[in-house]
Order: structure tokens, then sequence, then C-alpha cells
């Protein structure tokens, strides 16, 4: 099984380019992002909590996220592998993930991190704010919020998988299709 963490700050681009190589790997793309907004719209226990964390640009308590994740990963048994999109963003949720995927004798082959400058990465958000409806892409000091916690709460997982081997940073600036080569010759290598 190949499971891949894809990994940057919002607006890095992981779920474009997790659309892409889903496709080119055969593997089944898990966005805890896309996975709130289920939950949210149909206004599920986990997904009225979940919206009250996120409309503060801050990040959904370990306990909700990993719930909604295994209920994802159950769902899609058998699969070639995973690429999760969201998730872990702190050291006890890569913990957890370790040991949901170790109870299907399989593990992370690689954390692969988009890298992108934090201006780029507030135009792209705004941009999609435009379109989105995505109340969060809309406001700047959101934005700048969510990017903060990133850096204090969540980049501190390359460190993590570092330790493992496991961690490959990508240049996630540039067109779409030049990323996805950088993204598939590092996946291709594992």
């Amino acid at each position: 099984m190949t499971n891949l963490v894809l990994f940057g700050p919002p607006g890095a681009g992981k779920g474009t380019q997790a659309e892409i190589l889903k496709k080119k790997f055969n593997l089944v793309h898990i966005s805890t992002g896309d996975v709130f907004r289920y939950n949210i719209k149909n206004k599920t226990d986990l997904g009225t909590l979940a919206k009250s964390y996120m409309d503060k640009g801050q990040l959904v308590p370990d306990e909700v996220t990993i719930k909604m994740l295994n209920a994802e990963v159950e769902k899609n048994a058998g699969v070639k592998g995973f690429i999760f999109d969201g998730f872990p963003r702190t050291t006890a949720q890569a913990e957890a993930l370790d040991k949901l995927l170790a109870t299907k004798n399989t593990e992370v082959a690689a954390m692969i991190a988009l890298e992108v400058e934090d201006k780029t990465l507030i135009l792209r958000l705004l941009e999609r704010g435009k379109t989105s409806g995505r109340k969060d892409d809309a406001d700047e000091a959101v934005i700048a919020n969510r990017i903060a916690v990133y850096y204090k709460e969540t980049a501190i997982l390359k460190g993590y998988y570092q330790k493992k081997n496991k961690y490959y940073g990508v240049n996630g600036e540039g067109e779409v299709s030049d990323i996805t080569l950088r993204l598939a010759t590092v996946i291709e290598g594992l």
C-alpha cells in the first residue's frame, strides 16, 4: 500500500495536486477539509463541532478529526493506498495515523510537503474565496491566522517525518503541471 501525507500550509495546492495524483497513482484522496465540509453540510454532531473551530481559523481537536478520518478509511478498505490531505496536523495525529494504519498492516510511505511563500498563499486563498463560498478564504485576517497556526502548530511535523526518513519537500510554486511533475518524481522514487 502506498500511503502519502500531502502537506503544506493553507493554499499550497494540496487539494489540486491530490486530485491529479490520485488518478495517476490509483490512490484514494482523503481531504480532512472535504470530510469536515461534508459533516458540516449534513449537520452531523461532529460537523457542528468542527465548524465552530474552523470559523475562527483554528484547528479542529484531534479526537474529532480522528473519528472522521477513521470512518473514511473504513469506507475504503482494500484500496491501493491513500493520499492524506490536511491530516495529520499534530504529532499526536501523526502517531494516531501510524496506529490506525498499523491495524491495517500498512504505514505512511512519505510525507510530501508543498513549499510556498506566504504572499502567494494569501493571494491564492483570496482568489479561491471569490468562487468557493468558503468564509475562511474570503477574509485576509482569518487567512493570516490560519497560516500562523500552521507554522506554530503544524509545521513541527516536518521533524517527525524527517526522523523516520519519510519527509520530502517540493517546490509548490509555478504551473500546476510543473508541480505535479515534481511530486510524481518523488512518489515514483519511493
